[in-house]
């Protein structure tokens, strides 16, 4: 890219420079804007590391002639080693010029003086960043540059070298890629693509300095239209093509003696799980204070400090144990100049000997537009609980909020907005990050559909539980053993459990690593559904059960067996059961077509027993039409809850259709014997059915055969009652002869 303008990094003192001892530095861009009068609003912030004095950051000054305006802030020391030995500060200042030009790039150099002493035997440092200035086909914007940074001091034992993650976020969503800015460091490698910095060799003690450059390529085909009116067209993930752009990012490792243990949580602190997770990308909004919150464990060491690099006036409050847990609060409020602006926020957890891993997040700073709250979750191994504290919404209408699947209710009590759903229900996703499964879902507010205008405030609120993959608790999400759990105004928590079992006892279960559970055509299906709820006295009611051939109960291609509470399909036997209990029997059958496996899923109420107003009263309707309005203190509203799949192998049975016997085989394909139970008059006249079925399908030959042997007799009596005629009607004709002659 050719070179339009050029800001000098100045240092006023050299001496001051070399006192700073430099362990690295980044800059950062808030979005570039284009003025109507042709020239650009350049706005950036550069984090400078060194060893002390961090307020003494060289200041920037712009090329005589190239700025209309050149505006610098104070530089604020942004954080600090508690030690007292002053071992590492890390200081940010930021810079905002008008500048005038019809080039096609921007670009930013300086060099100066001293690096840490270090392996590798680097003195001087240097500044780069050149980013195109070219409007966006796509966004129809300029360019924005990736997002990177790292704490001040990194530190990591000469036996547990494993990886460093370094942060590598596009705003505009680009492919990004890291590269070493000069010659590759003794036995270190870095993946271009992951951003991750490894070793791969013995490593020498003491510090090692890095210079990387992180460039960003667009994802799809654009055109570059540049002030002068040309343009440039750049084909999509071509990384031969110049980088959009291109940020120079520099950091020190120290490079420790050998620990007598490398797992995570011994000497080296290890994250708990309400930490953010590397690459997060998290939500801020002017002038409302953003608050993030991190947990580390040391047992074998005490951590006495969080390392954190943030922007201008981020603040911390560091709390610690003796169970050798810590934690800290990171706060800061974002002023209308950081509207728009992709933060930067890295942290480490600190003892003596080393530090926990580094975690870097981006904070996106948009416009007070939406309500967030003050909210609390509680994570438990089969639900999530949500609490929001009515101070941090005030004069939000509580009736006009709702969970991602609105199906789900929200309760309430003085001082908070409460919900609980188990991780499949309610509109939960499940997101795989690295070494941990998130269960993801949002309080938000909702307009009624007649409304034309609103006074009501927007409201947003999303919460989250992670998990470390090493826990299993695939058994609390999976659909075959799913744990549905609601809340409701009225019923508070409730919830339903829907398992297949392997006979008409209803006691033994099928287990989860049976699924798909494999099954022949007529055998008798046992299924049952359990409700469980906050209040003592509940029924459950089942209104409907619909079969797919796929987990989605809004297919087009469906069965009802139950509807509006009727036993639809002949097969469906009901078992006696208490008033939280349902179940049911039904033979197996399959869609026709290519379609293998069959889900069920049922429509359920739950309502308070002995109400004589509630759908549990009113039993099956054959005419929908009679349904009462629902009763809002008396029952819930419908909830839906599947299960499956029924996988068909094979043929019926003859002898277990005979002698109706219920067989469920498992995924072995074992049959599992079961109490053999009386056949109704439905199932023997299915018998029947199948038994005529199969005398004619039975074998193939035999009916060719039969059918070519009757067709031969029909033939024969043809050609045979052809002849009698002819040879009747030739001893006619004789007869008549002779009597004529006669």
């Amino acid at each position: 890219m050719e070179a339009g303008v050029v800001l000098l990094l100045l240092f006023s003192l050299l001496g001051i420079a070399s006192s700073l001892s430099f362990y690295g530095d980044s800059i950062s861009f808030v979005p570039l804007q284009k003025k109507t009068d042709g020239t650009f609003k350049v706005t950036f912030y550069h984090r400078q590391n060194g060893r002390s004095n961090c307020q003494d950051q060289s200041s920037f000054a712009c090329e005589s002639g190239v700025c209309t305006s050149f505006d610098k802030s104070s530089v604020l020391q942004t954080d600090q080693d508690n030690t007292g030995q002053g071992l590492w500060c890390q200081s940010e200042g930021n810079t905002t010029a008008t500048v005038l030009t019809n080039k096609t790039s921007f670009f930013l150099r300086d060099s100066g003086c001293c690096w840490v002493p270090n392996v590798e035997g680097k003195t001087n440092w240097t500044t780069h960043t050149e980013l195109d200035l070219g409007t966006r086909s796509d966004t129809h914007s300029l360019n924005s540059c990736p997002v990177t940074a790292t704490v001040s001091y990194l530190r990591v034992p000469q036996n547990c070298f494993s990886r460093i993650h370094i942060l590598a976020y596009d705003p505009d969503g680009d492919e990004v890629k890291c590269r070493f800015a000069a010659s590759n460091p003794t036995n270190f490698t870095l993946d271009e693509t992951a951003c991750t910095l490894t070793s791969t060799g013995d490593i020498q003690t003491g510090i090692h300095v890095f210079e990387l450059m992180i460039e960003d390529f667009s994802t799809k085909n654009i055109t570059l239209t540049y002030s002068d009116g040309t343009s440039v067209f750049q084909k999509a993930y071509n990384m031969s093509s110049p980088p959009l752009c291109k940020v120079k990012l520099q950091f020190s490792v120290e490079v420790l003696l050998p620990i007598p243990n490398c797992d995570a949580g011994f000497v080296q602190p290890k994250f708990l799980y309400r930490t953010p997770l590397h690459g997060d990308i998290l939500h801020a909004t002017v002038g409302q204070t953003f608050q993030l919150y991190a947990q580390a464990q040391a047992q074998d060491a005490s951590i006495f400090d969080f390392q954190v690099s943030g922007p201008e006036n981020m603040t911390k409050v560091f709390k610690d144990d003796a169970l050798g847990k810590a934690e800290v609060t990171l706060s800061w409020t974002p002023q209308y100049t950081d509207l728009y602006r992709s933060v930067p926020v890295c942290f480490t957890a600190e003892t003596n000997h080393t530090q926990s891993e580094m975690r870097c997040v981006v904070v996106l700073v948009t416009q007070a537009s939406t309500t967030q709250g003050k909210v609390t979750v509680q994570c438990s191994p089969n639900k999530m609980t949500v609490a929001v504290e009515k101070a941090s919404i005030a004069g939000i209408d509580e009736n006009f909020l709702k969970l991602s699947d609105p199906s789900c209710s929200l309760t309430s009590n003085s001082t908070h907005i409460m919900g609980a759903m188990s991780f499949s229900t309610c509109g939960t996703k499940v997101e795989e990050k690295g070494d941990f499964i998130i269960f993801k879902n949002g309080i938000n507010s909702f307009e009624l559909a007649n409304e034309v205008i609103t006074r009501r405030r927007t409201v947003k609120i999303n919460f989250s539980c992670q998990f470390p993959k090493a826990i299993s608790i695939s058994n609390y999400y999976n659909l075959q053993n799913a744990d549905y759990i609601f809340t409701e105004s009225s019923f508070g928590s409730f919830g339903y459990t829907f398992e297949i079992f392997r006979n008409s006892n209803f006691t033994n279960k099928v287990e989860a690593s049976a699924y798909p559970v494999q099954v022949n055509l007529l055998q008798t299906i046992f299924m049952g559904i359990h409700a469980s709820a906050d209040l003592p006295n509940v029924t459950l009611f089942v209104e409907s059960c619909k079969a797919t051939p796929d987990n989605n109960p809004e297919n087009t291609l469906s069965y009802y067996i139950i509807r509006n509470g009727c036993l639809e399909d002949k097969t469906v036997v009901v078992y006696p059961s208490d008033q939280t209990i349902f179940n049911f029997g039904v033979q197996a059958f399959k869609f026709t077509g290519n379609y293998d496996q069959v889900y069920i899923t049922c429509s359920v109420i739950l309502c308070e027993s002995g109400s004589p107003f509630s759908r549990c009263a009113q039993g099956c309707l054959k005419d929908p039409s009679r349904r009462r309005r629902r009763d809002l203190s008396s029952e819930t509203v419908s909830h839906y809850i599947t299960q499956g799949p029924l996988q068909f192998v094979g043929q019926p049975v003859p002898s277990a259709a005979k002698d109706s016997q219920d067989v469920l085989m498992d995924r072995s394909g074992i049959p599992a014997a079961v109490s053999p139970q009386p056949a109704s008059p439905d199932t023997k006249s299915a018998l029947e059915s199948w038994e005529i079925k199969n005398l004619f399908s039975s074998n193939i030959s035999t009916v060719v055969f039969a059918s070519a042997f009757l067709v031969s007799v029909v033939l024969l009596a043809v050609v045979i009652h052809h002849k009698k005629r002819k040879q009747k009607a030739e001893e006619c004709n004789v007869l008549i002869v002779s009597e004529w002659e006669n």
